[in-house]
């Protein structure tokens, strides 16, 4: 069980504007706080919280595992995955901050392809590579012709 269940109904904070003891507040920028976003009551009764976390990590644990067999098989694999992290992340702090470092990584990335220096040498790189492809293409039917690489007895 995580740090913050331990102390359930310590929200308040403290005379001095400190979060009260127990409160995980590893922030940076406007993120919330790290820790559990059950509800009130759910919090106040230990036996409530710990199966309102089970509920959430078996909910959780299928579509992660929805989202793996969705990888080789058609669908949105990585989406599904990251829902399912998502719903980790409702309840549990290491989901959470996986999914702010994934967040943060994506976006650092996304900044990256959006460089005119990047796109330039990805498209570049693209047409360097169509071009060995159809070079490749053009000797395979130059040398066998159009015929299927295996035998068709008619």
């Amino acid at each position: 069980m995580s740090a913050e269940s331990d102390e359930r109904g310590k929200v308040a904070q403290s005379a001095t504007g400190a979060p009260a003891t127990g409160d995980v507040t590893r922030q940076t920028g406007d993120e919330r706080p790290l820790g559990s976003r059950a509800p009130a009551f759910v919090k106040a009764r230990r036996t409530l919280h710990l199966s309102w976390q089970v509920g959430v990590f078996l909910i959780g644990l299928a579509v992660v595992v929805v989202g793996v067999i969705m990888l080789p098989l058609p669908g949105p694999g990585w989406f599904v995955i990251f829902a399912g992290m998502a719903i980790w992340a409702t309840e549990f702090v290491w989901a959470q901050i996986v999914l702010r470092w994934t967040k943060r990584k994506v976006t650092e990335a996304a900044q990256r392809a959006l460089d005119p220096r990047v796109r330039r040498r990805n498209m570049t790189l693209t047409a360097i590579g169509l071009v060995i492809a159809g070079v490749l293409i053009g000797v395979y039917v130059w040398k066998f012709g159009i015929a299927m690489p295996w035998k068709i007895t008619q």
